[in-house]
């Protein structure tokens, strides 16, 4: 005959009972936090639109500012001349911190790639300011005419002051992806005879290619809100749509800095149109930097 079979309490006691209450009280702090976070965003984004929704039509992306006492007008050509200015910094950005990132990560030894990962660290940690005065210096109030682009303020100066606030993104984050590459595919390369910055070039860039786009992804999306630069290498523009890099053009962060302290209420409003239009930029830069991020992770996994 079986005996009968005795009941056994699985609830927790005693010290296991102290740490399940622990844990259960620092879950909860993490999501009290994680709300916070989350409704602060969601607040930002909701003032800055409550504020500026009236402003957003059809004309505030297509015109340009009003004058002579007009009513609407647009922020046109800050737009363009934001696009100009990204543009120009991702030009000169992206293939000097890819090359660093190859030659640290593939090349240096390790006491040179050590140095130059903390040069870069420090180098994303300047003020932008000191980086407007510098690039104001060098190359707006030069003596060196070839240099100066004529002594004034131009989107080529804005750019190349933005490039260097892009630079350490985008080297940093390109040397996090290239040391994700599997170290057997390098090894395949070599078998075969090929030889080392072919297997780069033909290899490892190639399987790294999604990465490199995110970190040069989030460099754009700082780059496009950076209004302290500008202030020194390209603030003093006209009202009108511009293409040539040799001119000082408009930017979003400036014309928000501007119409901000605006005594006009319209232009109050447009600057937190603006405000908004580039919290969107940012926001959905970031979503593809993600996206971009988790589908270069996935195949860097699927690997063989």
């Amino acid at each position: 005959m079986d005996a009968p079979l005795t009941a056994v309490d699985l609830r927790a006691k005693g010290r296991s009972k102290r740490r399940l209450l622990k844990n259960r009280g620092f879950e909860a702090a993490a999501i009290g936090a994680a709300v916070v976070a989350i409704a602060a965003l969601v607040i930002l984004v909701w003032s800055v639109f409550s504020r500026g929704v009236k402003a957003l039509d059809l004309n505030f992306f297509t015109k340009g500012p009003a004058v002579f006492g007009q009513s609407g007008g647009g922020i046109a050509p800050a737009l363009v001349g934001t696009l100009l200015l990204v543009g120009i910094a991702t030009a000169m950005a992206l293939p000097i911190g890819v090359m660093t990132a190859i030659y640290v990560s593939e090349f240096a030894n390790q006491r040179i790639g050590r140095s130059i990962r903390l040069w870069l660290d420090v180098l994303n940690g300047f003020p932008s300011i000191v980086i407007g005065i510098f690039v104001f210096a060098l190359l707006v109030k030069t003596s060196l005419p070839v240099v100066g682009w004529g002594h004034h303020q131009s989107a080529l100066a804005g750019g190349f002051a933005l490039a260097i606030i892009m630079l350490p993104l985008t080297a940093r984050a390109t040397m996090e992806v290239l040391a994700l590459v599997p170290n057997h595919l390098r090894e395949a390369s070599y078998a075969l005879g090929v030889s080392k910055w072919q297997t780069v070039l033909r290899v490892v860039l190639p399987t790294s290619l999604g990465g490199i786009l995110t970190g040069t992804t989030l460099a754009i999306a700082r780059a496009a809100g950076e209004t302290a630069p500008l202030l020194f290498t390209c603030a003093i523009a006209g009202q009108l749509v511009d293409w040539n890099p040799t001119h000082s053009v408009q930017s979003i962060p400036l014309t928000i800095f501007e119409y901000s302290e605006s005594p006009d209420p319209l232009l109050n409003e447009q600057a937190w149109a603006a405000a908004f239009v580039l919290i969107m930029f940012v926001l959905v830069t970031s979503l593809t930097a993600r996206f971009l991020l988790d589908r270069s992770r996935r195949k860097l996994g699927a690997a063989p």
